[in-house]
């Protein structure tokens, strides 16, 4: 049986670009498990695209994504995952908070090179 995981938002996005340098220390990881994003990470992907830190609108970037590796989208319901993120108090950062609680209730862990979710957030991996 795969291993669910959750990816952070730069994770879906160096997917989408193919950046093979920056995902080599996770491949084997990301080959190995059914992947799963939060709707908060394609929420901060639409924001980068707005602001021009990214190229691609946050539906492309998924809908490519998905194709490419099986991504699929969280169900977990938002009432929930609003109410764990209400305890993750070490950010102020709605986005982490979010993305973190929703992996916390789908009960997965969580692929990112965020130190500071990593510090935070037991369940969350880089390698």
């Amino acid at each position: 049986m795969e291993t669910m995981i959750h990816l952070d938002t730069h994770v879906v996005a160096w997917l989408h670009d193919g950046d093979v340098k920056r995902l080599r220390p996770v491949w084997k990881t990301l080959d190995r498990s059914q992947l799963v994003v939060s709707p908060m990470a394609l929420l901060e992907l639409q924001f980068l695209f707005e602001i021009g830190r990214a190229t691609r609108p946050a539906e492309q970037v998924f809908v490519d994504v998905a194709d490419k590796v099986g991504l699929r989208l969280s169900d977990a319901p938002f009432a929930d995952v609003v109410r764990q993120s209400l305890t993750q108090s070490w950010t102020r950062d709605p986005f982490d908070r979010l993305i973190v609680a929703n992996a916390v209730v789908d009960g997965h862990a969580l692929l990112t090179r965020d130190d500071s979710i990593r510090a935070h957030f037991s369940r969350a991996l880089w390698r």
